[in-house]
């Protein structure tokens, strides 16, 4: 039993004296980031998806 608590001290000291956590500006920088990243991966894919729905429509129409 003396391991599991010393195993919740040693985590809880790790968590809250040796962890940095990023500032609410860093937060939501990286979040903004995030955000404006997928969605222009989202945009590349559906243009991708388009772009080869068509060539394979045109391909399956002349056969």
């Amino acid at each position: 039993m003396s391991k599991v608590k010393s195993y919740f001290r040693e985590s809880y000291e790790e968590l809250v004296e040796k962890t940095s956590w990023p500032t609410w500006s860093d937060l939501q920088k990286t979040s903004v980031l995030v955000a404006v990243s997928s969605v222009i991966i989202s945009l590349v894919i559906a243009a991708m998806d388009k772009g080869i729905s068509a060539i394979l429509k045109t391909i399956y129409e002349a056969f």
